[in-house]
C-alpha cells in the first residue's frame, strides 16, 4: 500500500522511540510460551476478514480510550500489529506516552504474516 509521505515521515520519526519485533521474533515468543498480550489494532472490517491467532482486537480508533479495560497492568508486555506495521508503531508510541512500559509493534504486520503463509483465524 502506498502511504502519504507525511504519514511515513511521522511514523519514521517515532520508530527510534519504540520497540519493534520482527514476525520471526513474535513467532519465537509464541513458541517459547512467553506471556504477552497480542493486540490487533486494525479496523473492525479488517479484523473480521481474518486475524492472527491469539490476538485480541482493539481498533486503533479506540485503543487509547479503551486500553485500560483490556490491559490494566501497565507493566505487562503488549505486542501490537496492524496491516504493515505503521499504525501499530503509532499505537505503541501512544501507549508508551500513557505509561505502558513494555509495549512494542510487530514490523510487517499481518501482510508479512500472510506472506510467510502463517496461520490465520
Amino acid at each position: 500500500m502506498q502511504h502519504d509521505p507525511d504519514f511515513e515521515t511521522l511514523v519514521n520519526e517515532i520508530r527510534p522511540q519504540i520497540k519493534e519485533y520482527t514476525i520471526e521474533e513474535v513467532q519465537d515468543k509464541f513458541a517459547n510460551g512467553d506471556q504477552f498480550v497480542f493486540i490487533d489494532v486494525r479496523e473492525d472490517h479488517e479484523w473480521s476478514a481474518g486475524h492472527i491467532p491469539h490476538a485480541i482486537h482493539v481498533g486503533r480508533g479506540i485503543l487509547e480510550r479503551d486500553i485500560a479495560t483490556k490491559v490494566a497492568n501497565k507493566d505487562i508486555e503488549i505486542v501490537l500489529y496492524c496491516g504493515g506495521g505503521f499504525r501499530s508503531a503509532l499505537s505503541a508510541y501512544n501507549l508508551q506516552k500513557m505509561g505502558y512500559k513494555n509495549v512494542s509493534s510487530m514490523d510487517g504486520g499481518i501482510r508479512g504474516w500472510k506472506e510467510r503463509n502463517l496461520p490465520l483465524e
